[in-house]
């Protein structure tokens, strides 16, 4: 099992950033793709950005792009989502997600989960 705790969640005004962590526990990190969904009320929980067991590798939904930035560090155990020029339309519960598996950008392709963690953002 792995254990996902997200934090750095908040209200932000349009324009401002925000950074999210995301700490695991319980089993090897490094045998881990990490990724963050998201879900807005009244929607589907989707994809927004996975990243490599080594880091060296990313990839982000076009909705993202240029805007946040994914980064972990193996000696933490934590993942990081690095939000940047935030718009209302990013409002929503992010979620960070752990698979041992081949990843993709549906949920069923995660193992492991977190409880979220709100991101509001107003106009």
């Amino acid at each position: 099992q792995v254990q996902l705790e997200e934090s750095g969640g908040g209200l932000v005004q349009a324009g401002g950033s925000l950074r999210l962590s995301c700490v695991a526990s319980g089993r090897t990190f490094t045998n881990y793709v990490m990724a963050w969904f998201r879900q807005a009320p009244g929607k589907e929980r989707e994809f927004v950005v996975r990243i490599s067991r080594s880091g060296s590798s990313t990839t982000y939904a076009d909705s993202v792009k240029g805007r946040f930035t994914i980064s972990r560090d193996n000696a933490k155990n934590t993942v990081y989502l690095q939000m940047n020029s935030l718009k209302p339309e990013d409002t929503a519960v992010y979620y960070c997600a752990a698979t041992g598996r081949i990843p993709g950008p549906t949920t069923s392709r995660y193992d492991y989960w977190g409880q979220g963690t709100q991101v509001t953002v107003s106009s």
